[in-house]
Protein backbone atom coordinates (compact mmCIF):
# COMPACT_ATOMS: atom_id res chain seq x y z
CA UNK A 1 0.00 0.00 0.00
CA UNK A 2 0.94 3.64 -0.53
CA UNK A 3 0.29 6.58 1.96
CA UNK A 4 0.71 10.53 1.57
CA UNK A 5 2.50 12.51 3.96
CA UNK A 6 0.38 15.74 4.92
CA UNK A 7 0.26 17.67 7.55
CA UNK A 8 -1.68 16.98 10.81
CA UNK A 9 -4.87 19.24 11.29
CA UNK A 10 -4.10 21.29 13.93
CA UNK A 11 -5.32 24.45 15.98
CA UNK A 12 -5.48 27.72 13.65
CA UNK A 13 -2.51 30.20 14.70
CA UNK A 14 -3.93 33.99 15.22
CA UNK A 15 -4.23 36.58 13.13
CA UNK A 16 -1.43 38.79 13.03
CA UNK A 17 -1.52 42.26 14.85
CA UNK A 18 -2.23 41.61 18.59
CA UNK A 19 0.43 41.65 21.10
CA UNK A 20 -0.57 38.93 23.19
CA UNK A 21 -1.74 35.07 21.44
CA UNK A 22 -5.71 34.84 21.76
CA UNK A 23 -6.65 31.33 22.90
CA UNK A 24 -8.58 29.39 20.51
CA UNK A 25 -12.33 28.32 21.82
CA UNK A 26 -12.72 25.03 22.56
CA UNK A 27 -9.21 23.63 21.97
CA UNK A 28 -8.00 22.53 25.79
CA UNK A 29 -5.76 20.63 27.31
CA UNK A 30 -7.35 19.04 30.76
CA UNK A 31 -4.51 18.79 33.12
CA UNK A 32 -3.39 15.21 34.80
CA UNK A 33 -3.53 15.82 37.81
CA UNK A 34 -5.54 19.70 37.90
CA UNK A 35 -3.01 22.23 38.94
CA UNK A 36 -4.54 25.84 40.65
CA UNK A 37 -2.50 28.91 39.60
CA UNK A 38 0.29 27.22 37.25
CA UNK A 39 0.06 30.32 35.23
CA UNK A 40 -1.19 33.10 36.29
CA UNK A 41 -4.54 35.05 35.36
CA UNK A 42 -3.76 36.88 32.14
CA UNK A 43 -0.31 35.73 31.26
CA UNK A 44 -0.08 33.35 29.16
CA UNK A 45 3.65 30.46 28.71
CA UNK A 46 5.45 29.05 26.18
CA UNK A 47 5.34 24.82 26.13
CA UNK A 48 6.50 22.49 23.97
CA UNK A 49 5.14 18.81 23.42
CA UNK A 50 8.09 16.45 25.07
CA UNK A 51 5.91 12.80 24.07
CA UNK A 52 2.70 11.79 22.38
CA UNK A 53 0.79 8.67 23.47
CA UNK A 54 -2.58 7.40 22.10
CA UNK A 55 -5.32 5.83 24.39
CA UNK A 56 -8.31 4.37 22.95
CA UNK A 57 -9.70 8.47 21.18
CA UNK A 58 -7.79 10.52 23.43
CA UNK A 59 -4.05 11.54 23.60
CA UNK A 60 -1.91 12.02 26.44
CA UNK A 61 0.36 14.32 26.19
CA UNK A 62 4.17 15.43 28.13
CA UNK A 63 4.46 19.35 28.05
CA UNK A 64 7.58 21.33 29.23
CA UNK A 65 5.92 24.42 30.14
CA UNK A 66 8.48 27.86 30.28
CA UNK A 67 7.25 30.33 32.32
CA UNK A 68 7.78 34.08 32.30
CA UNK A 69 10.34 34.16 34.98
CA UNK A 70 11.56 30.98 33.01
CA UNK A 71 11.15 28.57 35.63
CA UNK A 72 10.40 25.42 33.63
CA UNK A 73 8.18 22.60 34.53
CA UNK A 74 6.52 19.25 33.12
CA UNK A 75 2.87 18.96 33.28
CA UNK A 76 1.02 16.20 31.86
CA UNK A 77 -2.35 16.37 30.07
CA UNK A 78 -4.92 14.83 27.54
CA UNK A 79 -5.85 16.45 24.41
CA UNK A 80 -8.87 15.07 21.53
CA UNK A 81 -5.62 16.34 19.28
CA UNK A 82 -2.67 14.54 18.64
CA UNK A 83 0.04 17.25 18.60
CA UNK A 84 3.61 15.87 17.23
CA UNK A 85 6.26 15.91 19.32
CA UNK A 86 7.85 18.82 19.43
CA UNK A 87 5.52 21.03 18.67
CA UNK A 88 5.49 24.88 20.59
CA UNK A 89 2.33 26.36 21.89
CA UNK A 90 1.24 29.06 23.10
CA UNK A 91 -1.08 28.05 26.56
CA UNK A 92 -3.38 30.21 29.15
CA UNK A 93 -5.17 28.23 32.17
CA UNK A 94 -8.66 29.54 32.33
CA UNK A 95 -8.94 26.86 35.16
CA UNK A 96 -7.20 24.71 37.50
CA UNK A 97 -8.11 21.34 35.01
CA UNK A 98 -7.66 22.97 31.73
CA UNK A 99 -4.57 24.94 29.69
CA UNK A 100 -6.03 27.13 26.37
CA UNK A 101 -3.63 26.88 23.71
CA UNK A 102 -2.51 28.53 20.87
CA UNK A 103 -0.32 27.15 17.88
CA UNK A 104 2.27 30.06 16.55
CA UNK A 105 2.31 29.69 13.08
CA UNK A 106 6.17 30.64 13.01
CA UNK A 107 7.06 28.25 15.51
CA UNK A 108 4.79 25.38 14.88
CA UNK A 109 5.86 25.63 11.01
CA UNK A 110 9.06 24.24 11.68
CA UNK A 111 8.46 21.52 13.90
CA UNK A 112 5.12 19.91 13.51
CA UNK A 113 4.99 16.84 11.67
CA UNK A 114 6.78 16.88 8.41
CA UNK A 115 4.63 17.70 4.76
CA UNK A 116 7.33 16.66 2.79
CA UNK A 117 10.67 14.69 2.36
CA UNK A 118 13.82 15.91 1.43
CA UNK A 119 14.52 14.17 -1.22
CA UNK A 120 18.30 15.64 -0.79
CA UNK A 121 18.70 14.02 1.88
CA UNK A 122 16.46 10.84 1.47
CA UNK A 123 16.57 10.14 -2.18
CA UNK A 124 13.74 8.06 -4.02
CA UNK A 125 14.29 4.18 -3.49
CA UNK A 126 15.64 4.91 0.82
CA UNK A 127 14.15 2.94 3.33
CA UNK A 128 12.54 4.23 6.61
CA UNK A 129 11.81 2.28 9.15
CA UNK A 130 9.15 3.78 12.48
CA UNK A 131 6.85 3.47 15.15
CA UNK A 132 3.47 4.75 15.00
CA UNK A 133 2.85 6.70 17.68
CA UNK A 134 -1.48 7.66 17.16
CA UNK A 135 -3.84 6.54 14.35
CA UNK A 136 -7.59 8.33 13.37
CA UNK A 137 -9.94 7.96 10.95
CA UNK A 138 -10.71 11.25 9.14
CA UNK A 139 -14.23 12.35 8.71
CA UNK A 140 -15.41 11.24 4.96
CA UNK A 141 -18.53 11.04 2.92
CA UNK A 142 -20.96 8.09 2.93
CA UNK A 143 -19.94 6.95 -0.67
CA UNK A 144 -15.78 7.66 0.33
CA UNK A 145 -13.09 5.33 1.55
CA UNK A 146 -11.73 5.29 4.81
CA UNK A 147 -9.12 7.23 5.50
CA UNK A 148 -6.88 6.94 8.57
CA UNK A 149 -4.34 9.30 9.26
CA UNK A 150 -1.22 8.49 11.52
CA UNK A 151 1.78 10.25 13.15
CA UNK A 152 4.81 7.83 12.25
CA UNK A 153 8.11 8.64 14.43
CA UNK A 154 10.88 7.79 12.70
CA UNK A 155 13.32 5.45 14.10
CA UNK A 156 16.91 5.62 11.30
CA UNK A 157 18.36 7.91 8.98
CA UNK A 158 19.40 11.37 8.79
CA UNK A 159 15.73 12.48 10.10
CA UNK A 160 15.92 9.96 12.77
CA UNK A 161 13.32 11.78 15.26
CA UNK A 162 11.51 13.49 13.03
CA UNK A 163 7.32 12.83 12.68
CA UNK A 164 5.46 12.00 9.63
CA UNK A 165 1.95 12.53 9.04
CA UNK A 166 0.92 9.75 6.83
CA UNK A 167 -3.00 9.17 5.29
CA UNK A 168 -3.59 5.02 4.69
CA UNK A 169 -6.39 3.14 3.88
CA UNK A 170 -5.95 1.10 5.81
CA UNK A 171 -5.39 1.32 9.94
CA UNK A 172 -1.73 1.06 11.19
CA UNK A 173 -1.89 -0.60 14.71
CA UNK A 174 -0.44 1.87 17.90
CA UNK A 175 2.85 0.97 18.59
CA UNK A 176 4.05 -1.17 15.54
CA UNK A 177 7.02 -1.19 12.99
CA UNK A 178 6.68 0.42 9.64
CA UNK A 179 9.69 0.20 6.70
CA UNK A 180 8.62 2.25 3.81
CA UNK A 181 10.46 3.37 0.68
CA UNK A 182 10.40 6.96 -0.33
CA UNK A 183 8.78 6.94 -3.56
CA UNK A 184 8.73 11.27 -3.93
CA UNK A 185 8.84 13.58 -1.61
CA UNK A 186 4.94 12.91 -0.58
CA UNK A 187 4.81 9.32 -1.11
CA UNK A 188 5.75 6.61 0.22
CA UNK A 189 5.44 2.79 -0.79
CA UNK A 190 5.45 -0.07 2.62
CA UNK A 191 7.41 -3.29 2.28
CA UNK A 192 7.17 -6.00 4.37
CA UNK A 193 8.71 -5.88 7.67
CA UNK A 194 10.02 -9.50 7.58
CA UNK A 195 12.49 -9.92 10.10
CA UNK A 196 13.32 -6.20 10.64
CA UNK A 197 10.70 -5.96 13.19
CA UNK A 198 12.87 -7.98 15.65
CA UNK A 199 16.01 -6.22 14.40
CA UNK A 200 14.34 -2.93 15.37
CA UNK A 201 12.78 -4.44 18.64
CA UNK A 202 16.48 -5.55 19.35
CA UNK A 203 18.34 -1.54 18.68
CA UNK A 204 15.45 -0.03 20.78
CA UNK A 205 16.07 -2.54 23.85
CA UNK A 206 20.20 -2.27 23.60
CA UNK A 207 19.54 1.35 23.23
CA UNK A 208 17.92 0.95 26.63
CA UNK A 209 20.66 -1.42 28.58
CA UNK A 210 23.08 0.92 27.18
CA UNK A 211 22.29 3.30 29.88
CA UNK A 212 21.44 1.13 32.59
CA UNK A 213 24.90 -0.88 32.34
CA UNK A 214 27.70 -1.00 34.43
CA UNK A 215 31.33 -2.84 34.22
CA UNK A 216 31.41 -6.15 35.62
CA UNK A 217 34.81 -5.48 37.33
CA UNK A 218 32.77 -2.83 39.71
CA UNK A 219 30.95 -5.66 41.59
CA UNK A 220 33.03 -8.17 41.30
CA UNK A 221 36.42 -5.83 42.97
CA UNK A 222 33.66 -4.59 45.81
CA UNK A 223 32.58 -8.41 46.35
CA UNK A 224 36.66 -9.47 47.01
CA UNK A 225 37.69 -6.66 49.25
CA UNK A 226 34.27 -6.14 51.29
CA UNK A 227 34.90 -5.03 54.89
CA UNK A 228 34.62 -6.99 57.97
CA UNK A 229 31.33 -4.89 59.06
CA UNK A 230 30.03 -4.37 56.00
CA UNK A 231 26.20 -5.48 55.46
CA UNK A 232 26.99 -8.64 53.47
CA UNK A 233 29.88 -10.16 55.75
CA UNK A 234 26.99 -10.37 58.80
CA UNK A 235 24.14 -11.20 56.11
CA UNK A 236 22.65 -14.60 55.25
CA UNK A 237 24.25 -18.00 54.72
CA UNK A 238 21.95 -17.96 51.34
CA UNK A 239 23.41 -14.56 50.32
CA UNK A 240 27.30 -14.97 51.41
CA UNK A 241 26.81 -18.40 49.31
CA UNK A 242 25.93 -16.83 46.21
CA UNK A 243 28.92 -14.14 46.41
CA UNK A 244 31.36 -17.41 46.79
CA UNK A 245 29.52 -18.99 43.89
CA UNK A 246 29.76 -16.04 41.82
CA UNK A 247 33.80 -15.83 42.46
CA UNK A 248 34.48 -19.53 42.40
CA UNK A 249 33.19 -19.60 38.50
CA UNK A 250 35.55 -16.62 37.49
CA UNK A 251 38.16 -18.26 35.18
CA UNK A 252 42.00 -17.43 35.56
CA UNK A 253 44.12 -16.75 33.22
CA UNK A 254 46.05 -20.61 33.00
CA UNK A 255 42.13 -21.65 32.52
CA UNK A 256 42.03 -19.56 29.53
CA UNK A 257 45.48 -20.89 27.91
CA UNK A 258 44.08 -24.11 27.38
CA UNK A 259 41.38 -24.84 24.90
CA UNK A 260 39.06 -26.63 26.88
CA UNK A 261 39.19 -23.97 29.63
CA UNK A 262 37.93 -21.58 26.87
CA UNK A 263 34.97 -23.53 25.76
CA UNK A 264 34.11 -23.60 29.57
CA UNK A 265 34.88 -19.80 30.09
CA UNK A 266 32.53 -19.17 26.86
CA UNK A 267 29.76 -21.62 27.77
CA UNK A 268 29.63 -20.09 31.87
CA UNK A 269 29.85 -16.17 30.61
CA UNK A 270 25.86 -15.71 30.84
CA UNK A 271 25.74 -15.64 26.80
CA UNK A 272 23.36 -18.93 26.42
CA UNK A 273 21.67 -18.93 29.87
CA UNK A 274 18.60 -18.65 28.05
CA UNK A 275 19.49 -21.01 25.04
CA UNK A 276 19.84 -23.94 28.09
CA UNK A 277 16.58 -22.69 30.10
CA UNK A 278 15.12 -23.29 26.67
CA UNK A 279 16.54 -26.64 26.51
CA UNK A 280 15.62 -27.90 29.45
CA UNK A 281 19.04 -28.18 30.99
CA UNK A 282 19.66 -27.21 34.67
CA UNK A 283 21.70 -23.84 34.49
CA UNK A 284 22.59 -24.48 38.17
CA UNK A 285 24.82 -27.40 36.92
CA UNK A 286 27.59 -25.70 35.62
CA UNK A 287 28.85 -22.39 36.49
CA UNK A 288 26.89 -19.55 34.80
CA UNK A 289 27.53 -15.66 35.07
CA UNK A 290 24.35 -14.42 34.52
CA UNK A 291 22.57 -16.95 36.27
CA UNK A 292 25.15 -16.49 39.13
CA UNK A 293 24.48 -12.58 39.49
CA UNK A 294 20.75 -13.55 38.80
CA UNK A 295 21.03 -15.45 42.31
CA UNK A 296 22.68 -12.76 43.40
CA UNK A 297 20.12 -10.40 42.92
CA UNK A 298 17.40 -12.78 44.22
CA UNK A 299 18.83 -13.37 47.67
CA UNK A 300 19.97 -9.07 47.57
CA UNK A 301 16.24 -7.98 47.24
CA UNK A 302 14.44 -9.32 50.79
CA UNK A 303 17.60 -8.02 52.69
CA UNK A 304 16.21 -4.17 51.26
CA UNK A 305 13.99 -2.31 53.72
CA UNK A 306 10.45 -1.93 52.19
CA UNK A 307 10.98 1.84 51.91
CA UNK A 308 13.89 1.94 49.76
CA UNK A 309 14.04 3.74 46.94
CA UNK A 310 15.94 1.29 44.68
CA UNK A 311 12.48 -0.82 44.36
CA UNK A 312 11.50 1.09 41.48
CA UNK A 313 15.29 -0.09 39.81
CA UNK A 314 14.42 -3.60 41.20
CA UNK A 315 11.02 -3.87 39.06
CA UNK A 316 12.67 -2.03 35.84
CA UNK A 317 15.76 -4.50 35.95
CA UNK A 318 13.62 -7.57 36.69
CA UNK A 319 11.49 -6.47 33.40
CA UNK A 320 14.23 -6.05 31.50
CA UNK A 321 15.53 -10.13 32.28
CA UNK A 322 12.39 -10.91 31.16
CA UNK A 323 13.78 -11.91 27.69
CA UNK A 324 12.67 -12.38 24.89
CA UNK A 325 9.04 -11.15 25.51
CA UNK A 326 10.14 -7.99 26.66
CA UNK A 327 11.89 -6.97 23.99
CA UNK A 328 9.53 -7.06 21.74
CA UNK A 329 7.30 -4.98 23.66
CA UNK A 330 9.80 -2.33 24.65
CA UNK A 331 9.17 -0.29 21.54
CA UNK A 332 5.95 0.71 23.46
CA UNK A 333 8.43 3.39 25.39
CA UNK A 334 10.26 4.35 22.18
CA UNK A 335 10.55 7.80 20.57
CA UNK A 336 8.58 8.72 23.72
CA UNK A 337 11.39 11.21 24.42
CA UNK A 338 13.82 13.47 22.47
CA UNK A 339 16.55 12.05 22.51
CA UNK A 340 18.32 9.19 21.73
CA UNK A 341 20.80 6.91 22.67
CA UNK A 342 23.13 5.30 19.87
CA UNK A 343 24.42 1.86 20.92
CA UNK A 344 27.98 1.38 20.93
CA UNK A 345 30.27 -1.12 19.21
CA UNK A 346 32.55 -3.37 20.15
CA UNK A 347 34.27 -3.26 22.26
CA UNK A 348 31.99 -2.01 25.39
CA UNK A 349 33.65 1.22 26.99
CA UNK A 350 33.92 0.47 30.41
CA UNK A 351 31.57 2.48 32.93
CA UNK A 352 31.58 2.58 36.44
CA UNK A 353 28.37 3.91 38.96
CA UNK A 354 28.86 6.88 40.96
CA UNK A 355 29.75 6.12 44.57
CA UNK A 356 27.69 6.25 46.92
CA UNK A 357 28.11 6.13 50.97
CA UNK A 358 28.00 3.37 52.28
CA UNK A 359 29.92 0.94 49.57
CA UNK A 360 29.26 -2.30 51.17
CA UNK A 361 25.20 -1.62 52.23
CA UNK A 362 22.96 -4.31 50.11
CA UNK A 363 21.43 -1.74 48.39
CA UNK A 364 24.87 -0.35 46.62
CA UNK A 365 25.53 -3.87 45.93
CA UNK A 366 22.01 -4.33 43.97
CA UNK A 367 22.85 -1.61 41.86
CA UNK A 368 25.90 -3.00 40.45
CA UNK A 369 24.82 -6.34 40.50
CA UNK A 370 21.37 -5.11 38.16
CA UNK A 371 23.82 -2.91 36.16
CA UNK A 372 26.28 -5.98 35.66
CA UNK A 373 22.84 -7.84 33.89
CA UNK A 374 22.51 -5.21 32.00
CA UNK A 375 26.03 -4.93 30.77
CA UNK A 376 25.39 -8.81 29.87
CA UNK A 377 22.15 -8.44 28.10
CA UNK A 378 23.98 -5.54 26.16
CA UNK A 379 26.40 -7.80 24.86
CA UNK A 380 23.64 -10.22 23.85
CA UNK A 381 21.60 -7.89 22.13
CA UNK A 382 24.26 -6.88 20.52
CA UNK A 383 24.87 -10.68 19.27
CA UNK A 384 21.72 -10.50 18.20
CA UNK A 385 21.70 -6.96 16.38
CA UNK A 386 24.38 -8.14 13.95
CA UNK A 387 23.13 -11.61 13.48
CA UNK A 388 21.05 -12.36 10.25
CA UNK A 389 21.03 -12.66 6.48
CA UNK A 390 23.55 -10.00 4.75
CA UNK A 391 22.28 -7.74 1.49
CA UNK A 392 24.14 -10.33 -1.00
CA UNK A 393 22.59 -13.06 0.72
CA UNK A 394 25.12 -14.58 3.41
CA UNK A 395 24.22 -15.93 6.46
CA UNK A 396 26.28 -13.82 9.51
CA UNK A 397 26.10 -15.12 13.05
CA UNK A 398 27.76 -12.95 15.92
CA UNK A 399 28.13 -14.00 19.39
CA UNK A 400 29.20 -11.14 21.71
CA UNK A 401 30.35 -11.91 25.46
CA UNK A 402 32.44 -10.74 28.12
CA UNK A 403 34.42 -12.81 30.76
CA UNK A 404 35.65 -11.63 33.89
CA UNK A 405 39.04 -13.37 34.19
CA UNK A 406 41.45 -13.49 37.10
CA UNK A 407 45.03 -12.16 37.17
CA UNK A 408 46.44 -12.21 40.51
CA UNK A 409 44.75 -10.11 42.80
CA UNK A 410 42.79 -8.32 39.81
CA UNK A 411 40.13 -8.88 37.66
CA UNK A 412 40.31 -8.44 33.81
CA UNK A 413 37.08 -7.85 31.74
CA UNK A 414 38.19 -9.94 28.58
CA UNK A 415 35.18 -8.81 25.87
CA UNK A 416 34.72 -11.22 23.21
CA UNK A 417 33.08 -10.88 19.24
CA UNK A 418 33.24 -13.75 16.99
CA UNK A 419 31.06 -14.25 14.09
CA UNK A 420 30.90 -16.93 10.89
CA UNK A 421 30.01 -15.64 7.98
CA UNK A 422 28.78 -18.31 5.45
CA UNK A 423 27.79 -18.08 1.60
CA UNK A 424 24.86 -19.14 0.57
CA UNK A 425 23.78 -22.61 -0.19
CA UNK A 426 25.53 -23.57 -3.38
CA UNK A 427 23.53 -24.61 -6.47
CA UNK A 428 23.62 -28.68 -7.44
CA UNK A 429 24.78 -27.79 -10.76
CA UNK A 430 28.47 -25.92 -9.48
CA UNK A 431 31.87 -27.39 -9.55
CA UNK A 432 32.55 -29.70 -6.64
CA UNK A 433 35.56 -27.09 -5.84
CA UNK A 434 33.65 -23.93 -6.22
CA UNK A 435 31.76 -25.32 -3.39
CA UNK A 436 34.53 -26.74 -0.90
CA UNK A 437 35.90 -22.84 -1.30
CA UNK A 438 33.24 -21.70 0.04
CA UNK A 439 34.29 -21.97 3.14
CA UNK A 440 32.45 -20.08 6.33
CA UNK A 441 34.62 -17.41 6.91
CA UNK A 442 35.84 -16.77 11.03
CA UNK A 443 36.19 -13.58 12.62
CA UNK A 444 37.49 -12.81 16.20
CA UNK A 445 37.76 -9.51 17.97
CA UNK A 446 39.49 -9.28 21.46
CA UNK A 447 39.65 -6.38 23.72
CA UNK A 448 40.77 -5.79 26.95
CA UNK A 449 43.59 -3.89 29.48
CA UNK A 450 45.73 -5.99 31.40
CA UNK A 451 48.56 -4.25 33.39
CA UNK A 452 51.58 -3.29 32.59
CA UNK A 453 50.47 -3.27 28.96
CA UNK A 454 47.59 -1.25 28.84
CA UNK A 455 44.35 -1.77 26.79
CA UNK A 456 44.71 -4.13 23.73
CA UNK A 457 42.63 -5.24 21.01
CA UNK A 458 43.15 -8.31 18.42
CA UNK A 459 41.46 -8.76 15.23
CA UNK A 460 41.62 -12.24 13.25
CA UNK A 461 40.16 -14.29 10.63
CA UNK A 462 40.33 -17.23 9.26
CA UNK A 463 39.14 -18.88 6.28
CA UNK A 464 40.22 -22.50 4.62
CA UNK A 465 43.19 -22.84 7.00
CA UNK A 466 44.62 -19.23 6.29
CA UNK A 467 44.88 -16.51 9.99
CA UNK A 468 45.33 -12.96 9.20
CA UNK A 469 45.32 -10.48 12.83
CA UNK A 470 45.86 -7.54 13.09
CA UNK A 471 47.10 -6.06 17.17
CA UNK A 472 46.25 -2.37 18.28
CA UNK A 473 48.50 -1.23 21.53
CA UNK A 474 47.29 1.74 23.29
CA UNK A 475 51.03 2.36 24.92
CA UNK A 476 54.17 2.91 22.93
CA UNK A 477 55.82 0.57 25.07
CA UNK A 478 53.29 -2.32 24.60
CA UNK A 479 53.03 -1.68 20.79
CA UNK A 480 57.17 -2.13 20.24
CA UNK A 481 57.14 -5.01 22.51
CA UNK A 482 54.28 -7.06 20.69
CA UNK A 483 55.93 -5.95 17.59
CA UNK A 484 59.82 -7.43 18.49
CA UNK A 485 57.20 -10.57 19.22
CA UNK A 486 55.57 -11.42 16.17
CA UNK A 487 57.78 -13.64 14.32
CA UNK A 488 57.93 -15.85 17.94
CA UNK A 489 53.60 -15.70 17.21
CA UNK A 490 54.13 -16.59 13.70
CA UNK A 491 56.52 -19.49 14.60
CA UNK A 492 53.86 -20.77 16.64
CA UNK A 493 51.31 -20.45 14.59
CA UNK A 494 52.40 -22.39 12.19
CA UNK A 495 53.88 -25.38 14.18
CA UNK A 496 49.83 -25.41 15.37
CA UNK A 497 49.17 -26.28 11.70
CA UNK A 498 47.97 -22.89 10.43
CA UNK A 499 48.66 -20.97 7.19
CA UNK A 500 49.91 -17.67 8.45
CA UNK A 501 48.94 -14.39 6.55
CA UNK A 502 49.32 -10.71 7.63
CA UNK A 503 50.73 -10.43 11.18
CA UNK A 504 50.61 -6.64 12.29
CA UNK A 505 50.74 -4.42 15.27
CA UNK A 506 49.71 -1.03 15.35
CA UNK A 507 49.85 1.54 17.65
CA UNK A 508 46.33 2.96 18.68
CA UNK A 509 43.08 2.02 18.43
CA UNK A 510 41.33 0.01 15.45
CA UNK A 511 39.68 2.30 13.17
CA UNK A 512 35.63 3.00 13.44
CA UNK A 513 33.66 2.11 10.31
CA UNK A 514 32.31 -0.96 7.88
CA UNK A 515 35.30 -0.09 5.45
CA UNK A 516 38.51 -0.14 7.75
CA UNK A 517 38.28 -3.71 9.42
CA UNK A 518 40.49 -6.73 7.39
CA UNK A 519 38.28 -7.91 4.90
CA UNK A 520 38.69 -11.34 2.94
CA UNK A 521 35.66 -12.21 1.18
CA UNK A 522 34.67 -15.27 -1.09
CA UNK A 523 36.78 -14.46 -4.08
CA UNK A 524 39.95 -13.22 -3.82
CA UNK A 525 40.30 -10.38 -6.26
CA UNK A 526 43.85 -10.33 -6.67
CA UNK A 527 44.19 -13.77 -7.64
Amino acid sequence: MTGEINILPLPQAPAPGPSRPQPISGELLKLVPPLEGLIAAGQSAKAEVLSLKQTDQTFQLLLKVTLDNGRQTTVQATSSQPLPQGTSLAVMQPSAGNLAITVQQAIASSVAALTRLDTSQLPAGTLLQGKVLTTQLLPQGSNQPAIYRSLVSLLNTAQSGATLSIDSPQPLRIGSLLSAQVADAQTLNFVPLGNRQEQLAIAAQLASQQSRQGSLNGLINLLQNLPADSELATSSADLRAAVERLLAGLPDHQQLSTSRGVAQALLGSGLFLEAKLLAGTNPGQTPDLKGDLLRLIAQLTPGLPSSSSFNAIIAANTLAQSLPSFVRSALGTLGQVSAKTSPSGFPLPARLLQSLEGEGDLEHLLRLAAAAVSRLQSHQLASLEQSGQTDDGRQLTTWQLEIPMRNLQDIVPLQVKMQREEAPEPEPQQKREERESKQALWRLDLAFDLEPLGPLQVQAQLIQGRLSSQLWAERPYTASLIESHLGNLRERLLASGLDVGDLDCHLGIPPQGPQTRLEQRWVDETA
